[in-house]
């Protein structure tokens, strides 16, 4: 089986610049695992002390929000795709 994630540019110096990633994971927990196996130091990127993902980041497979889906818990099959979004702050002047 094989998962695309793709990575957002501010996480992209600690996959060597790589914007997509593969995965074998099974579900979405198991490819912040896989992630950080290959590439010390994200899970902590995307994750909490607690190990919930950080309310910063927002997660999509195939489009949908994993926060309404079963979280880090939620399956995953062939060909689907992990969207990394890190949330963006702003408002105006």
């Amino acid at each position: 089986m094989s998962v695309t994630v793709k990575i957002p540019t501010p996480l992209r110096a600690l996959t060597g610049e790589r914007d997509t990633v593969s995965t074998q994971a099974a579900t979405l927990g198991g490819v912040v695992e896989e992630l950080e196996g290959a590439f010390p130091g994200i899970r902590e990127r995307l994750c909490d002390e607690g190990g919930s993902l950080r309310r910063f980041v927002n997660v999509y497979v195939n489009g949908e929000d994993v926060r309404f889906l079963q979280g880090l818990e939620t399956e995953l099959s062939e060909g689907d795709e992990v969207s990394i979004v890190p949330a963006v702050a702003g408002g105006s002047s």
